[in-house]
């Protein structure tokens, strides 16, 4: 069997979750907007990205400083600013007297909505009170199982 490649994997992943929102009746505009915060998650799951970002809430900084601070080399650095920029996480800006100088900082809009996606992810006000439709706990009856029921419990 030939080796499945990470973003074939990704794809999939990402379909199969786009086909199950799009099928289940219940999903809200809530639970779409909370979906979106998985890239976010998935962005800020690696550590040294982690780190830039957090070393970036304190204000704006140069590769070189951040390199410093994290004891990295700036090319490893600067991979990880592309791709929070890239997610539109973080900003560039040229020194206008010398453009061999790059300063980075946070986007306050991005993280405005990185906010309130992610408090509505973990909001405990947003907690379900399903009832399985299988097993012992279960709730049987021809509402939720065949018309007879499906004989859970039954002796």
């Amino acid at each position: 069997m030939a080796p499945v490649s990470r973003r074939a994997t990704h794809a999939h992943t990402m379909m199969a979750a786009m086909s199950s929102a799009e099928t289940t009746v219940a999903a809200d505009a809530h639970e779409t907007a909370t979906l979106a915060v998985a890239p976010l998650l998935r962005l800020l799951s690696d550590p040294t990205r982690l780190r830039i970002f957090l070393l970036l809430r304190q204000g704006e900084a140069c590769v070189c400083e951040l390199a410093s601070a994290l004891g990295l080399a700036e090319n490893l650095v600067s991979h990880h600013l592309g791709a929070l920029r890239r997610a539109g996480l973080v900003h560039d800006r040229r020194d206008p007297s010398d453009a061999r100088w790059v300063y980075y900082t946070l986007d306050a809009t991005a993280l405005e909505w990185a906010h309130t996606a992610v408090s509505a992810l973990f909001d405990p006000r947003t907690l379900g009170a399903r009832v399985p439709t299988c097993g012992p706990a279960a709730v049987c009856g021809p509402e939720t199982c065949s018309p007879d029921g499906c004989g859970v419990g039954d002796n």
